[in-house]
């Protein structure tokens, strides 16, 4: 398969990146600051150049995302900026990539997009995080029922085992996950049945 993988420069994104081409895709990374090709996907504009210039050598079979951005606060030191930054970097981002993407993919193709066990398991100073990632989930399972044959799943980790020592104490309590597993996640969305489907892992 031609996947477009974007945020491949990340934690995440470099475990899903090996994963994937280990299995023998071709995988264009996309992303910010790195990878085959640069753009800003919380433009929406950049996102159509995302995909004319990702479709140059060859359509795309599948669309990975496995970047999304949130702050972290406790709730009263929030701003309605925070919130707005929270939903443009990771669910407008991740809703237009499959807004504009269903024409852009082959007609089974699928995407994968990247939430959160906060989503289900709150924290403190998560609120954004929780919203973000609730959001994403319910448009995984409402696009599946309008995108078929085309399939649309999220990946649903809680903290990766990798970056505990960063991480580690916002998480008390939480079983990490390798990052190794979650990328084996991207490729049962990539290649499996599937769709409409939250993969929690961890948890």
């Amino acid at each position: 398969m031609r996947i477009l993988l974007i945020g491949a420069g990340g934690r995440l994104g470099a475990a899903v990146h090996q994963a994937l081409t280990a299995r023998g895709h071709t995988v264009v990374t996309a992303g910010r600051t790195g990878g085959d090709l640069r753009f800003d996907v919380t433009d929406p504009e950049q996102i159509t150049a995302l995909y004319d210039a990702a479709g140059q050598a060859g359509p795309l079979d599948a669309v990975a995302s496995a970047a999304g951005s949130v702050p972290y606060k406790p709730l009263p030191d929030m701003t309605p900026a925070d919130w707005t930054a929270a939903f443009l970097g990771k669910v407008q981002s991740q809703l237009e990539l499959v807004r504009q993407g269903t024409a852009r993919i082959s007609p089974r193709g699928s995407f994968t997009l990247i939430t959160g066990v906060l989503a289900r398991s709150p924290i403190i100073t998560g609120t954004a995080a929780s919203m973000a990632n609730g959001a994403v989930e319910a448009f995984v399972r409402a696009a599946a029922v309008e995108i078929a044959p085309q399939r649309i799943n999220a990946v649903s980790p809680t903290v990766f085992t990798e970056a505990l020592d960063v991480y580690g104490d916002h998480f008390p309590g939480f079983p990490p996950v390798p990052l190794a597993e979650v990328a084996q996640a991207y490729v049962r969305t990539v290649e499996g049945p599937e769709t409409g489907r939250i993969l929690q892992l961890g948890d």
